[in-house]
């Protein structure tokens, strides 16, 4: 009886965070926040219901494997959901004027002036080399 009421706790809360995540993903106005809504509570939502299933089935071989699945998500959502952020930012796909702190400005611009000037070089050696045998 319990362990029913635990449970249901669990799936009702996992329900919730995972409309919230909908929600959120939906209505929020830009890509970080969106980011966030979607990121954020589908994990915990998973996690929960993962100790949900734990609750009703107390076996070695179940717990193990959600336990593996719980460890793969609580890696791998956070990093994937940086990598948006970053593509969304390097894209200007987002509202500057929402950033309370914009930390990534500086290496962005940087990167981009490596490039810019690496690209110049490139240039620049092709027209050399064109130079040259012309000449040779």
């Amino acid at each position: 009886m319990i362990q029913d009421i635990v449970t249901l706790g669990l799936i009702v809360g996992a329900g919730l965070l995972s409309l919230a995540a909908a929600v959120g993903a939906l209505r929020f106005p830009d890509l970080l926040s969106r980011m966030h809504a979607g990121s954020k509570p589908q994990l915990f939502g998973l996690v929960m219901v993962m100790f949900a299933v734990t609750v009703q089935v107390f076996h070695w071989g179940p717990i193990s494997t959600m336990l593996l699945i719980v460890l793969f998500q609580l890696f791998t959502v956070p990093v994937a959901a940086h990598m948006v952020g970053r593509s969304g930012y390097r894209t200007k796909h987002l509202r500057r004027s929402m950033l309370y702190r914009d930390e990534l400005s500086e290496a962005v611009a940087r990167a981009q002036a490596r490039e810019v000037a690496e690209r110049e070089r490139g240039d620049r050696d092709r027209t050399d080399d064109g130079k040259n045998t012309a000449q040779g």
